[in-house]
């Protein structure tokens, strides 16, 4: 799942693929940049902030610095693939942006939020984002206090508030609060330890950082790395009690009806 981990390290596979190099042809199928071509451009930088990936270049005199932003949202991703790789990833017909250079081509598939802006005018898509958990400017103490701000919010919406701390998704959500206890409806208000919570939230993003695979548990054995997020009926790992899931907010939520037992 594209959280906040998952698109550092898209970012970090697309930088050793693509930084310093010129780009040798680009193809945009999406309709606000059809007919961009970005031949020639050369890719200075890609990171990640939150959700969102960045990938920076250079026109062909290196008078202008751009940026290439998407969202990977749920479903989208991004693919390096050697020279006549074959891009079988997902179907052809997701396939949004392709950018190819002479030792690599990258492709995105199903991307959202696809935009080409000047790098200065990065924040008019990013301004708004809280802290970032595996960022350089990450400040839980920043974190915690844009939680309070909305004390009457359910935590389990609050988390997944990109304004609030960027890069916790449902995955995250879901696990974060069953380690701490707390029921998902509970209100920020009275959640005892915002800031245990956030410096765990941090802390699980940051222990899977550079793999791919999303383990709260410690355990990478499939059906192993997760306490309660997707495992609807079965047992928690802790009491026993069936995992319960409902719809809260826009997102399926996971939890622990004995561990997390609901406010009073």
């Amino acid at each position: 799942m594209p959280e906040g981990d998952t698109v550092w390290n898209t970012a970090r596979v697309l930088a050793r693929a693509l930084t310093g190099a010129r780009l040798t042809g680009s193809d945009f199928r999406v309709p606000q940049l059809a007919t961009t071509d970005l031949t020639g451009w050369r890719v200075t930088d890609c990171a990640s902030r939150g959700k969102h990936l960045l990938i920076r270049l250079d026109e062909p005199t290196d008078a202008a610095h751009w940026t290439l932003h998407s969202h990977l949202r749920m479903d989208g991703t991004w693919r390096v693939y050697a020279p006549g790789e074959r891009w079988n990833a997902r179907p052809a017909h997701l396939i949004r942006v392709v950018l190819s250079a002479a030792t690599a081509t990258a492709v995105g598939f199903h991307l959202h939020e696809v935009a080409l802006l000047p790098t200065a005018e990065e924040d008019r898509l990013i301004g708004h984002l809280g802290p970032d958990l595996l960022g350089t400017d990450w400040d839980p103490q920043e974190a915690v206090r844009r939680l309070a701000d909305r004390p009457a919010e359910n935590i389990a919406e609050a988390l997944l508030d990109q304004r609030n701390l960027a890069g916790v998704g449902n995955l995250y959500k879901c696990e974060l609060l069953f380690l701490r206890g707390i029921n998902p409806r509970t209100r920020v208000a009275d959640v005892p330890d915002l800031a245990g919570l956030v410096t765990l939230a941090h802390d699980l993003l940051a222990a899977n950082r550079g793999r791919w695979t999303q383990s709260t548990t410690g355990s990478l054995r499939r059906g192993q790395t997760s306490y309660v997020y997707g495992r609807r009926a079965q047992p928690c790992r802790r009491c026993g009690t069936a995992i319960r899931k409902e719809e809260l907010g826009e997102r399926v939520t996971y939890w622990c009806p004995r561990c997390q037992p609901a406010p009073t």
